[in-house]
């Protein structure tokens, strides 16, 4: 199971995207953008102001130059927005640096920056304060892999963990699906429950019953993932690749690491306490004698207490290992492409093109995992999550946390 780098973003998105690309990006806001007048339009993050304007810079990195006339309004709107309905009057004095605008205004006489007609303000502490909201309420609502799908009655059941969970899809829930040529979660495309197939990978927003077997979808992402594990058998930095005898098919497989992947090195010690998780010796979650040597505990041989106190076989352990890789993987130390050496024992998860002629990007790429190999030699059960990265919380494989944010 697989990041996305990719913390869970996706309502900030509305208008956030608006401030970040461009007033097109949601009708909403161009339509009342477009009834303040014509002009022309800079979008970007507070650089620095003065007292009769800013610098903003653009995400192309341009810096552009606004002059704010005393008359000028500067309209402050919440993260969430969809129009400037609910836009509260502000001056020049409310922008700080980090903060987004949107100006729409008329080239400066001098050729230089814009002379603003009109400023759409979202502060930086807003944009924050909801990310940490959403991504608290994707690592509630959590996620796993798709069992079964129906869409006549709107209901997906997906494998979160040891359990099976049922996911209620409404017609106005948000489905979204990450697209098979970008490791960007901004560039997830809307979906439907059409698209969503066994197999692949689920992230839900919404509400859970007490119990947790179902959750009623306000919001879901989806995506289809592959898992390599292996020795590194060559390092090309110029094309951009890795190359590794994966141990599941025992085939060579060459997979793209861009500047969106996220490359992290596990140190030997950790390494070496996730691979006792998984024979569920004294390393283990559970702590010394947590379960016998070679694995074998009160339930026969192979079997140990798992973290919520029943039963785990050593398949269970490995994916409940994989889970607690991809909690801590935002809190390992990053690693490059140029830092990889052949011989090097790496897990990656990354996309599933659409195509054989294409070569999969690398989501994540773990170095450092000989002794977790060593413990999984098959390398078929012992896999990360993609929804975990950045975020914190669990991985796909159990409550899914962290979230599919954006890279």
């Amino acid at each position: 199971m697989l990041a996305m780098r990719v913390r869970v973003r996706i309502g900030v998105w509305s208008l956030a995207a608006v401030l970040a690309v461009g007033v097109s990006v949601v009708p909403g806001l161009a339509q009342s953008a477009s009834v303040a007048g014509a002009g022309q339009r800079s979008v970007g993050t507070v650089k620095s102001t003065s007292g009769t304007g800013l610098t903003l810079t653009t995400a192309a990195g341009q810096d552009v130059l606004v002059t704010i006339p005393e008359i000028v309004k500067v309209l402050v709107v919440a993260p969430g927005s969809k129009d400037l309905k609910s836009a509260t009057p502000g001056t020049l004095s409310d922008v700080a640096v980090g903060d987004k605008v949107l100006v729409v205004g008329d080239p400066a006489v001098s050729g230089a920056g814009l002379i603003a007609t009109r400023v759409v303000l979202m502060k930086a502490g807003a944009i924050a304060a909801t990310h940490q909201a959403e991504e608290e309420a994707w690592t509630k609502g959590g996620g796993g892999i798709v069992k079964s799908v129906d869409p006549a009655t709107g209901t997906i059941e997906i494998a979160s963990g040891l359990r099976t969970v049922t996911v209620l899809v409404k017609p106005e829930t948000i489905i979204r699906r990450y697209s098979g040529d970008s490791v960007r979660f901004a560039d997830a495309k809307v979906s439907s429950i059409g698209e969503i197939h066994k197999g692949d990978q689920l992230r839900v927003r919404g509400m859970k019953t007490a119990d947790g077997s179902s959750i009623t979808a306000d919001e879901l992402v989806t995506g289809m993932f592959r898992n390599f594990s292996g020795l590194v058998s060559a390092v090309d930095a110029t094309a951009g690749t890795v190359t590794l005898k994966d141990l599941a098919t025992k085939k060579p497989v060459t997979v793209a690491v861009g500047p969106n992947s996220d490359v992290r090195r596990i140190p030997p010690m950790m390494a070496e306490r996730v691979a006792a998780r998984m024979k569920g010796g004294a390393g283990s979650a559970g702590g010394p004698g947590a379960g016998a040597p070679g694995g074998a505990g009160p339930g026969g041989a192979g079997v140990h207490a798992g973290p919520n106190g029943m039963p785990e076989d050593g398949a269970a352990r490995e994916r409940s290992a994989g889970s607690d890789l991809s909690q801590m993987l935002s809190r390992l130390p990053t690693e490059t492409l140029a830092g990889l050496k052949v011989g090097d024992a790496v897990m990656i998860v990354a996309t599933s093109p659409t195509s054989d002629a294409e070569t999969p990007m690398a989501v994540t790429l773990l170095a450092g995992v000989e002794a977790v190999l060593r413990a999984s030699p098959s390398g078929q059960t012992m896999t990360l999550s993609p929804w975990s990265l950045g975020g914190g919380g669990e991985g796909a494989g159990g409550d899914a946390g962290g979230g599919p944010g954006q890279r």
